[in-house]
Parts: C-alpha cells; structure tokens; sequence
C-alpha cells in the first residue's frame, strides 16, 4: 500500500515541509512555489535547489530564470507555470486573488484544469511590457517572447494592450506587441516545451491517485480543491473538492470521494439464481449494489469470472492496479 502525507506548513513559508501527520491538506495561501526544476535555475541569482518535501517559495518582486534548466511553479490549486529553457519571469504579486507574473524573455506554458476557473478568482495574469494577459477558464496557453505572441491552445483568455481588449479564444494566437492582429494557428503543432508540460501534467495526474485513494481511506473531510503532498512520488498534486477535474491534456484529477467509483471500483460478481422451473429453467443474474466508497452489499454463492469496471469516461487516465512508479526525470 502506497504511503502518503501531506503538507503541513502552507506556500506563505519559505518552504513547504511534509507534515510528520497523514490527513492534512496543503494550504495555499500564496501562488509561486518552486514545484519542480531541472538542469540550471536560479532564484534572484541563487541556484535553486528542490529537495524531498521541501521547495523554495517566490516572494513578490523575485525572479526566476533558467539557463540550461526547465522550471515548474505551482499557481492557483489546479494551475500551473512552467518556464522553458534561457527564460525568465518576475512575481509581481503572488495573492491568489490576484497573481500576477512578468514574463521577461523566453518561453513559458500556463496549464489550468477545470476545477481553477470554478473558485470565482482569476487564475493568473501574464504580464508583458504593455500587454496584460488575463486567464480565467482552464486551458493551455503558451506565451514568448522571440517573436512576442500568445497562442491559445484551448481555453479563453482576455487581452489588454494600448488601450484595447480583446477575447482570445481556442486555436487562436495574436503578437502582444501593438497592434493586437488575431491569427488562427495550428494547436497540434508543438515542440519540446509543450511536450514537457503535457509530461509533467501527466506525472501528476499519475500522483493523484494514489493521494485521493489515502486521503479517502484515512476517512479525513476534504471539501475544497487543494495541493496534496504524494510521499511516495515525491512531488505535490491536485485533489479537487468534489467529483473528477480534467486536465487540459486529457488527464484526470479525481477527489477522495469519487477516486474509488472512478478508478478503484470493484469487480462486478455475478451469482446465478434459477427460477421455479427447477434445472430446466434459465438463470437470471443480479449484480450486487455498489457504494461509492468501493464496498458492496449482496449474497454471492459462487464467484464467477469477474469484469472490471473502470472509470474515467475513454479520458487519458492512469493505471490504478499496480503500485506507482516515481515517473523519471526527463
């Protein structure tokens, strides 16, 4: 059985530290942890270093730039910035009611699930020189710098630049240099930056589900969508406060209360009853009633081959029947 704890001290800290009890949720009180870095980033000049559990914290007016490195800043709970190569941005204000991030130079993927647009605040606004981009519906957004331009992969963002707005739709880009010229482009069209954010969308999709599954088994309440600490993968996720979130990847984020009718549900057992015309007579089957905490109810005299009966509606959902990998790091 996977073992998990969450965190205890909330993203206002410097640090984020795993708490020595299970059941806690992580509070957020800010945006702009440092989540996940690879190869060469700084901090306001300082390498930066993610240990187990522990992951520096952006502070208002610091900036983050990688060179040879990529870089994953956790925002609103369900939303995420990550930083390609030779890029930097600046945190303008990390409330979560009101995040604001200066992208600097480069390249940077802004990824929201369903569940971010659904607590009532915006999710994040990008700022570039004159330009303010404001995201909030969930979606995949994609800002640079050479040449200046913001694509829309799916989702909805407002633009205000040089006195004018304008609503940015899916499949749509437009420069964020003056004037704002909306485009069509093609949104399969990816590179390497994009295909290292759907990875890590994926990697914590992956970790959800075991930390919906402990915190369900714990028996802890969880009503609001928040961060989770995954001990065993080593990394934080997102549980929503209800049902199933989705992924603008295609990925899911389930709750403790729907993890187990989602993913885990048990198999169906059917058991033959013969009706009053003795052996002659043809079998009819009924299928024990099913809860949605996994367990279920009826008499079952013989076990007959048991089918499966896996959830998550044909969307891209990772494998709940073998203990879970920490996924590489690439």
């Amino acid at each position: 059985m996977n073992r998990l704890s969450t965190v205890l001290s909330a993203v206002a800290f410097t640090s984020l530290a795993v708490s020595a009890a299970f059941g806690q949720s992580v509070i957020s009180a800010h945006s702009g942890l440092i989540h996940y870095v690879e190869g060469i980033v700084l901090l306001d000049s300082q390498p930066v270093e993610v240990k187990i559990a522990t992951f520096p914290d952006m502070k208002e007016n610091m900036e983050l730039r990688t060179e040879d490195g990529r870089a994953e800043i956790l925002l609103n709970p369900g939303a995420f910035l990550r930083l390609g190569e030779n890029s930097a941005v600046r945190m303008v204000s990390n409330k979560l009611s009101d995040s604001r991030i200066e992208l600097l130079s480069g390249s940077a993927v802004v990824e929201a699930d369903s569940s971010a647009e659904s607590q009532g605040e915006e999710i994040v606004t990008i700022l570039y020189k004159g330009a303010a981009t404001h995201i909030r519906k969930g979606g995949i957004y994609r800002f640079d710098t050479e040449p200046a331009q913001l694509r829309v992969y799916s989702g909805e963002a407002e633009v205000v630049a040089a006195g004018n707005s304008l609503i940015l739709k899916s499949a749509k880009m437009i420069s964020l240099d003056s004037p704002l010229a909306v485009e069509k482009f093609d949104a399969k069209d990816t590179d390497a930056l994009s295909r290292w954010s759907r990875r890590r969308a994926e990697y914590i999709s992956m970790a959800n589900v075991s930390a919906a599954k402990y915190v369900n088994d714990s028996g802890d309440t969880w009503r609001r969508g928040d961060w989770f600490y995954n001990r065993y993968f080593g990394m934080v996720t997102f549980l929503p406060g209800g049902g199933v979130s989705h992924s603008p990847y295609g990925y899911d984020y389930y709750s403790p209360a729907a993890v187990y009718s989602s993913v885990y549900r048990p198999p169906v057992l059917f058991a033959p009853s013969y009706g009053g015309g003795g052996m002659g007579a043809s079998p009819s089957y009924s299928a024990p009633s099913t809860t949605a905490t996994g367990t279920y109810s009826g008499s079952v005299s013989a076990p007959a081959p048991s089918v499966s009966a896996g959830g998550g509606g044909g969307r891209a959902t990772p494998s709940a029947g073998a203990a879970p990998v920490a996924p590489p790091h690439r």
